[in-house]
């Protein structure tokens, strides 16, 4: 039995001007993050409605919605957008058989997805900006891999029941303070 989904697979990809980044790697970064996410929910679907109904956490990003300061971030940037309008739009869908989903979308997080990122002549487009000490409001650090994860545990979870199409913001206020 199938009660929850988790698509969070995903990579930040190549970290560049607009005009250098090239097909190929623009497609890579929307195929992991946009395509994966959609497989992963189109084939729980079946089995979700099986069960009667169940809960779709798609793990997204400031970057797609609400942080747009971030330069040469322009590909993942996107390919985070078209997951949260992606769950919105399913949720809609889903509603009907009891399926919610919703998005986790988390700042800064101490992970290894760094090391699938590759920034490349990024001072050609940086604009000179500068944030007063201690960037993230709250407690001034990155979040924990499992703070995340306990936004997911709520979204999936029976107190959650009658939220759907919804993205919760994990990041500290980073967003709101950087935006």
């Amino acid at each position: 039995r199938l009660d929850v989904v988790v698509p969070n697979a995903g990579i930040n990809g190549v970290f560049a001007p607009i005009e250098d980044i090239t097909p190929e790697e623009w497609d890579q970064t929307h195929n992991i993050n946009v395509r994966g996410t959609f497989l992963t929910v189109k084939y729980a679907i079946p089995h979700l409605r099986t069960a009667g109904g169940g809960s779709i956490v798609v793990v997204s990003s400031v970057n797609g919605n609400r942080i747009f300061s971030n330069f040469g971030f322009t590909s993942y940037s996107c390919s985070k957008a078209a997951q949260v309008t992606f769950a919105k739009m399913a949720a809609v869908e889903l509603a009907q058989w009891d399926i919610r989903i919703n998005v986790v979308c988390p700042g800064a997080t101490k992970t290894s997805i760094g090391e699938n990122t590759f920034p490349r002549n990024i001072d050609r487009i940086r604009i000179p900006r500068e944030f007063p000490q201690g960037m993230i409001p709250l407690q001034q650090r990155a979040a924990s891999a499992e703070e995340v994860a306990n936004a997911i545990l709520f979204l999936a979870s029976d107190e959650a029941s009658y939220i759907t199409g919804t993205e919760m913001y994990v990041d500290g206020a980073l967003s709101l303070f950087q935006g």
